[in-house]
């Protein structure tokens, strides 16, 4: 269907997403999807996200109260890349052995053959933040806006490396249960629970600031606490207190935003929502936030006048009633609307 043809009041049409007509050719922001969970140390299927959310986006209506006609923006997803996706199946099961024998007490009888296993994933998933820092920078070469949708939450690396190069000192900004700062764990080194720790041994990443964060371990708050501000936590707790005790959201989001540079990349890991809202992803955590919670944080960083440059969004899980995908369509859709108003586009 040509765009003229298009009616936004119609049933939506499966197979492109949001069933908008834009060809890659024609969108202005391209979702790059990378269906990859292998190194998940709970519950795994995020892999199967991104197909989860492209079938589910259709369901999706256009019309916002403070953005109208957001759906000719433009925005097409790249194909789903099946070759990665099928190592990736591969690889979670020696991964999954790998996992079970250091929860089991790490058997000596079995190191040597561990240790391969652990080489190997290490190796191939290098590789992915290879490939995914080409396809992006291949996007944005072609002058098309990048968000990435994962997969679980290791997928950004490359994403997050190609606009750094792009936007020196960029922020990043961290809606997540989980702080992401541990170092390889497990062994892997490109883990989900090290995605943060990994791009902050980018220098060109100027600054991290995470929000929602409930879940983490000593060493993560110790890097927080000696990181000298380069790393600041809102820590779910303590938003809450702050809100129980008479604060305003909108005056933590003020803080938040305050705490940013110009040029901001978005990382959502969905489980920084309520698990209410995200009940099959790897590793849901009580406490978060409600979906207009986080809108609402996006909207003040969007009228600070920053720009966000990149996004992602990651860990949604299917599940069997589709339930976290549908969510994660309208966090998608939101997301890029909100990146596209930072940069003049609507």
């Amino acid at each position: 269907m040509s765009t003229e043809d298009f009616n936004p009041n119609n049933v939506g049409v499966k197979g492109t997403l949001f069933g908008l007509p834009y060809s890659l050719e024609e969108a202005r922001i391209v979702v790059i999807p990378v269906p990859w969970d292998v190194t998940v140390s709970y519950g795994a299927g995020t892999s199967d996200g991104p197909l989860a959310v492209l079938e589910a986006s259709s369901q999706l209506d256009y019309e916002q109260p403070d953005l109208k006609e957001a759906w000719k923006l433009g925005v097409a997803m790249a194909d789903i890349p099946e070759v990665w996706y099928s190592l990736g199946k591969e690889l979670r099961v020696k991964s999954e052995q790998y996992i079970e024998w250091l929860e089991e007490g790490a058997n000596p009888v079995l190191a040597k053959e561990m240790e391969l296993i652990l080489a190997e994933v290490n190796r191939e998933c290098a590789q992915l933040m290879e490939y995914v820092e080409q396809e992006c920078s291949y996007w944005q070469k072609k002058g098309k806006i990048t968000v990435l949708l994962g997969g679980d939450h290791s997928t950004p690396l490359g994403h997050i490396r190609s606009l750094a190069k792009k936007h020196p000192g960029l922020g990043i900004l961290q809606i997540d249960a989980h702080a992401d700062l541990r170092i390889a764990y497990e062994g892997f080194e490109f883990s989900h629970a090290s995605i943060m720790y990994n791009a902050m041994k980018n220098e060109q990443v100027g600054k991290l600031v995470q929000v929602g964060i409930r879940d983490y371990c000593e060493q993560e708050a110790d890097y927080v606490r000696d990181s000298d501000g380069r790393v600041v936590s809102f820590y779910d707790q303590h938003i809450k207190e702050a809100q129980y005790a008479g604060k305003s959201w909108e005056g933590i989001c003020d803080e938040i935003v305050n705490q940013l540079p110009d040029k901001v990349y978005l990382s959502f890991d969905i489980d920084g929502l309520d698990p209410k809202l995200c009940p099959n992803t790897g590793t849901p955590v009580p406490g978060g936030f409600e979906f207009e919670q986080v809108m609402f944080l996006l909207k003040k960083l969007v009228k600070s006048g920053r720009t966000i440059v990149g996004a992602d969004l990651n860990e949604v899980s299917p599940g069997e009633d589709e339930w976290d995908a549908n969510v994660g369509a309208r966090v998608l859709y939101r997301l890029i609307n909100l990146l596209a108003m930072s940069q003049g586009l609507l």
